[in-house]
């Protein structure tokens, strides 16, 4: 009975994002007490459906960017045409790390402008590092027996990699993505400031009118879609983890 609890948790959370962002006015009377002199307790600068899907879309298209060049990076430090180039890409991955990212915003804004673009730059920067140290990670350590018995069975090295290291090295993976994700969920508020639409507007908007309640809901959206995303990519690794575990254990 006790392990349902969890999972009927994270569904009472889904249930109450969902209601809120799709009829804010339900909770009014719960951030009523948070406003000062008349103001209003729930966003009406915009939807916050609108913000939180944008907020994601920004967030996805920043991922899969730094997926894709960070898992390519990895995979060519694996190679031994490409060990060499291993210290320079672990300095380039770190790159985003270094910089704040108000830091990054303000560097790319006079090169791409307001909006999104700068918002995707410094959460492609973000998202490189775990990524690609756990891809790293899952390739140097996938079992040397398996690969021995795929080269012996005549795979070259390209059907070793896209059909043994890789798949194993998925739960690893997924690791760094869910990693790379909740930390893009969080840092795509500060979008805001250069005229991203993220969920940072109602944080924003709630800082300069001095509306806790706005604070309170946007600062709130986000980590419920982090805690939500969060989980569904650790189910996500578990169920590859016991999938590549039999594969090993078969092998």
């Amino acid at each position: 009975m006790k392990a349902w609890i969890p999972l009927l948790l994270r569904f009472c959370l889904l249930v109450l994002l969902i209601a809120f962002l799709t009829n804010p006015l339900w909770f009014e009377p719960l951030l009523k007490p948070l406003t000062q002199n008349g103001a209003p307790a729930i966003y009406n600068q915009g939807s916050l459906l609108s913000l939180a899907l944008l907020h994601l879309r920004t967030v996805a298209i920043a991922t899969v960017a730094a997926m894709v060049v960070a898992v390519a990076l990895a995979i060519l430090v694996t190679r031994p045409v490409g060990a060499e180039f291993l210290p320079l890409s672990r300095s380039l991955v770190n790159i985003g790390q270094t910089f704040p990212p108000v830091a990054v915003l303000a560097l790319a804004v006079p090169a791409v402008g307001f909006g999104e673009k700068p918002t995707l730059i410094a959460l492609f920067l973000y998202g490189l590092l775990p990524i690609f140290e756990n891809t790293l990670t899952g390739l140097t350590t996938t079992p040397a027996n398996i690969v021995e018995a795929a080269r012996g069975a005549g795979m070259t090295g390209w059907q070793r990699l896209l059909k043994v290291e890789l798949p194993l090295s998925v739960p690893v993976i997924l690791a760094g993505i869910r990693l790379s994700v909740v930390i893009s969920l969080a840092t795509a508020t500060i979008g805001s400031t250069v005229a991203a639409k993220t969920l940072g507007e109602v944080i924003i908007a709630g800082l300069q009118s001095n509306n806790l309640a706005f604070v309170l809901q946007g600062g709130l959206i986000v980590a419920a879609l982090a805690v939500l995303i969060y989980d569904a990519l650790s189910a996500l690794e578990r169920m590859a983890a016991r999938r590549m575990g039999q594969v090993a254990q078969a092998a």
